[in-house]
């Protein structure tokens, strides 16, 4: 099952969110959302759990708990709706002054 995860400080790790998860069960999956540009924690990630049981025992028992000073948001993950969003347009270039 794959869980939510949100409200996280900028400081939480990958290793410390899988720690924090370990007690409900097999982690198999870790990842905090990156900032393109910056390289930054976007505040929340998911974690994918082996036994569904034990996703459930810990978004009942992470939701609202604090790590790292933040308290956590957790609940099951919802598949986005749609083929992903697309960019914007292209620009064009630069303008050449007409002579």
């Amino acid at each position: 099952m794959r869980l939510y995860v949100g409200n996280l400080s900028f400081h939480t790790t990958e290793d410390g969110l899988r720690n924090a998860f370990a007690a409900f069960g097999d982690v198999n999956d870790v990842k905090i959302m990156q900032d393109r540009e910056t390289g930054r924690s976007r505040g929340f990630g998911f974690v994918t759990m082996n036994d569904d049981k034990g996703a459930r025992d810990a978004i009942a028992r992470l939701d609202g708990s604090q790590l790292d000073g933040r308290a956590l948001r957790v609940n099951e993950a919802v598949a986005r709706e749609g083929g992903g969003g697309g960019g914007g347009g292209g620009g064009g270039g630069a303008r050449r002054p007409r002579w």
